[in-house]
């Protein structure tokens, strides 16, 4: 027999019995509690309902309760706003949530709140005191509370009835089954001995002993005394009954040997006897025979052959019950499906190779001739070792897209993890097989995925790992990483090398400056730089549009776009780098168009400049164009940005003061010091420009670039800051169809720049058709496409003194701001 345990569905402690030590001739209400001011109320009485579910509340019982259903926390509320007293009643089915009026029985227990305790997830928990029974007669409301109105049922025992055999035969019973359970504590016989009256006792044991709800809601009901008692003695009699069978099962089941589990693995040994005579097999065998089968089919290494007989050995001389047991089946069943067998083959045609990639993707001729590289020397020599990638650019330019046509072109298959957010070394090497629920790391649960031994594996933004105390992945990557390492890795689950030198790593970023050294230096890093205007316009022509055609069930014949609203688009409601802002647009497009060919409109629709907004609303972005007149302390310059090329307008400004320069405009440190550089060139050659008249006490120069709310930084500002500067001061007028970009040393000279290309595409969107550049940045021109290069002359140059030659007016006219 086995103690009940009083707790609710939230898990309550066990409740405690409140006998009071009554005398024999005593007249009181049944079950021998003393009356107090509440048994004198008049009757019957009105009270909230409280609904418990599989346990039963006895008068003199002090219960603990977990309250969380809403309708039973406003009975405890209204109970707390009266007199403290709830009407408690079982449930009959414990599943019902929403009680009603049929579903509980009909006799409870008031009771009396001792105490309340607000419970962090929002239910209250309370402590009761039992104190008589009661029967409703009249359900007065049932929201928001059940409230009843109930009669006093308890009896009173007559002095000279109280059957004090019933009582000693009780107790005797329930010292037999204290003593036999290992669930009933001493303390309960102790509550008992000091309980003297009968009815008292049976409701004290009756809350006690394990019995089923309704057997506990029948005692309950009953209101005799003396045969309540008797109903409590045979279920004594049969809980000692099931005691003793259970203690006698006990003993016999008990290891005469000293060492239990030598005992268990013997009876197990007899029990493979007994199975081998039957003819029969049990689990545990066929399971490991099926592994051993397993690991014979399995083309596994030398070393790991060995260490997996090793691994089912174990398996087979340990006992079943053992939690070692599942740990070495679930290794074993790695060991078995990660691929170890030959590579799968090659295809080594470079003409498909070149059509795959061409097909997928628009552009990219450097990473397109790295890999038809790759092709030719590992046909040439199949034993090359593969090279590790690394595509760095920025969102939308198809790094990862470039990975599966990779695969494609060379007839593998493709696996590809994200590597953003671990901060875990063990993400890639895996957890050791003492903690529970080790698993291998990710590149082994991805080569079981994939399963081949060489397949194309992206490890995607490889930049944005990170380290913690658990350890840094970015170290345990050199291993993998490293073509003199990674035909040996080691995962801490596996504990086996594992070789990884067939598998063609690629590795995408945004950038490689956060990356450590010596994981940069295991890499081939290719750049994929933003896409321009010129290119973005046939992926859209080519790629995206046909796409989202399909994807929005329309037909080329339902929605055309002209190339000058794919163009508007592209410059007017996107600034990216990549194409996926462009396909959003083409997207909303598409569906705008989708209704109304659902709707019945239209069935032909052009897209064209005009009618874009139509669809897009007003447009998001401008970029800048040239000036419309030759102006004095204006000159155009060249930048760079994140989404492409665009102009920028230097502004100078000359007034009096007391020498400042005033930089204004969100300018970065380094452009700072260009315009700072530039001043200090002025000043120097200030004969040179006429200017050695110039009080540079007494004037202040005040240099703006527009766009304030935009950062700017870089040095290739720097001739366009010098030539605005010197415009001003010289009053000679910068032409309008001239832009530059180049970074100036204090002695004149001009130093090369980066991004040539999207900032000459820039300019000539911008309707600029001289540029001055650098003179080492020639070598970039082969970059720019023809069309783009025959509309626009380029004038190289070594020194600011050519730049200004070109791009100032020749005649020079009255000094401005003298002293």
């Amino acid at each position: 027999m086995a103690q009940r345990a009083k707790e609710s569905s939230s898990g309550r402690s066990p409740a405690t019995a409140n006998g009071d030590g009554g005398r024999k001739k005593r007249r009181r209400p049944a079950g021998g509690r003393d009356r107090d001011p509440m048994d004198a109320m008049l009757h019957p009485v009105e009270l909230p309902v409280l609904a418990i579910r599989d346990e039963v509340v006895f008068p003199g019982m002090t219960v603990p309760l977990i309250v969380a259903r809403e309708r039973s926390l406003e009975a405890v509320s209204a109970a707390l706003d009266g007199n403290r007293r709830l009407f408690v009643v079982t449930q009959r089915d414990p599943t019902i949530e929403d009680v009603n009026p049929e579903d509980f029985y009909f006799v409870g227990v008031e009771v009396k709140i001792r105490r309340t305790l607000k419970m962090p997830d929002g239910s209250v928990s309370i402590l009761v005191e039992g104190k008589r029974r009661l029967s409703i007669t009249h359900f007065l409301q049932l929201d928001p509370h059940i409230r009843v109105q109930a009669i006093v049922v308890d009896t009173e025992t007559p002095a000279d009835a109280e059957p004090d055999a019933l009582l000693q035969a009780m107790l005797g019973l329930f010292k037999e089954a204290v003593d036999l359970s290992k669930d009933l504590p001493d303390e309960a016989y102790v509550r008992a001995i000091n309980t003297h009256d009968a009815g008292d006792l049976a409701d004290l044991i009756a809350y006690t002993i394990d019995l089923v709800t309704p057997v506990q809601q029948e005692l309950l009901e009953e209101l005799d005394a003396a045969r309540r008692a008797e109903k409590v003695i045979a279920h004594l009699r049969r809980e000692l009954e099931i005691l003793a069978l259970q203690r006698k099962f006990d003993e016999d089941a008990a290891p005469t040997s000293t060492d239990a589990e030598e005992h268990e693995r013997f009876l197990r040994e007899q029990l493979k006897l007994i199975h081998k005579e039957l003819g029969e097999t049990d689990q545990v065998s066929s399971d490991i025979a099926a592994l051993r089968e397993r690991i014979e089919e399995t083309p596994l290494p030398t070393e790991v052959m060995e260490k997996a007989y090793k691994e089912l050995d174990r398996l087979e001389a340990m006992p079943t019950a053992s939690p070692e047991v599942s740990v070495i089946q679930t290794y074993l069943d790695w060991l078995m499906a990660l691929p170890w067998g030959d590579p799968s083959p090659d295809d080594l045609e470079i003409d498909h190779a070149k059509k795959v990639l061409d097909k997928n993707h628009y552009g990219l001729p450097k990473v397109k001739e790295r890999i038809l590289e790759y092709i030719a020397v590992r046909k040439l020599a199949p034993d090359m070792r593969t090279p590790i990638l690394c595509f760095v650019g920025p969102p939308g330019v198809g790094k990862t897209s470039l990975g599966l046509s990779i695969a494609q072109a060379l007839g593998r298959k493709f696996v590809r993890i994200s590597l953003g957010g671990i901060r875990d070394e063990a993400e890639i090497r895996g957890h050791r097989r003492t903690y529970v629920g080790a698993l291998p790391g990710r590149i082994l649960q991805a080569m079981r995925q994939v399963g081949t031994v060489n397949p194309v594996f992206m490890l995607d933004e490889i930049e944005k790992m990170g380290a913690d105390f658990r350890g840094d992945p970015s170290a345990a990557l050199l291993e993998v990483l490293d073509p003199e390492q990674n035909y040996a890795f080691s995962d801490h689950y596996l504990e086996v090398p594992y070789d990884l030198s067939n598998v063609i790593f690629i590795t995408t970023g945004n950038t490689v400056d956060t990356l450590p050294v010596a994981l940069r230096d295991r890499m081939e890093v290719i750049e994929l730089p933003g896409y321009t205007e010129e290119e973005k316009l046939p992926i859209a022509t080519r790629y995206i549009v046909p796409k989202q055609r399909a994807e929005h069930g329309l037909k080329q014949r339902n929605l055309r776009f002209t190339g000058g609203a794919l163009r508007r688009m592209v410059r007017q409601y996107t600034r990216e780098a990549g194409v996926r802002d462009l396909e959003r647009q083409v997207a909303t497009v598409c569906r705008k168009v989708a209704r109304k060919h659902a709707e019945g409109d239209v069935n032909t629709v052009s897209v064209t400049v005009r009618n874009v907004t139509d669809y897009l609303g007003a447009p998001q972005f401008f970029y800048g164009m040239a000036e419309e007149e030759d102006q004095v302390g204006a000159a155009t310059g060249l930048v760079w940005t994140a989404f492409g090329g665009d102009i920028i307008a230097v502004e100078v400004t000359l007034v009096p003061g007391k020498g400042k320069l005033i930089l204004t405009g969100k300018l970065g440190e380094v452009m700072k010091e260009s315009a700072r550089a530039a001043l200090s060139y002025a000043r120097v050659h200030a004969q040179r420009f006429g200017l050695q008249d110039t009080a540079w006490d007494k004037l202040d120069v005040h240099i703006h670039v527009p766009e304030g709310g935009v950062p700017k930084e870089g040095p290739s500002a720097g001739i366009t800051l010098t030539t605005a500067l010197i415009s001003a001061l010289t009053d000679r007028a910068v032409h309008r169809d001239v832009a530059m970009t180049g970074e100036m040393t204090l002695r004149g000279r001009v130093l090369p720049i980066g991004g040539l290309k999207e900032k000459v595409l820039a300019a000539h969107r911008a309707g600029i058709r001289k540029i001055i550049l650098p003179k080492e940045n020639t070598k970039d021109l082969v970059d720019i496409p023809e069309a783009v290069r025959d509309d626009i002359a380029f004038y190289p140059v070594e020194n600011v003194s050519e730049v200004l030659a070109l791009a100032l007016h020749p005649q020079q006219r009255q000094i401005r701001a003298t002293a």
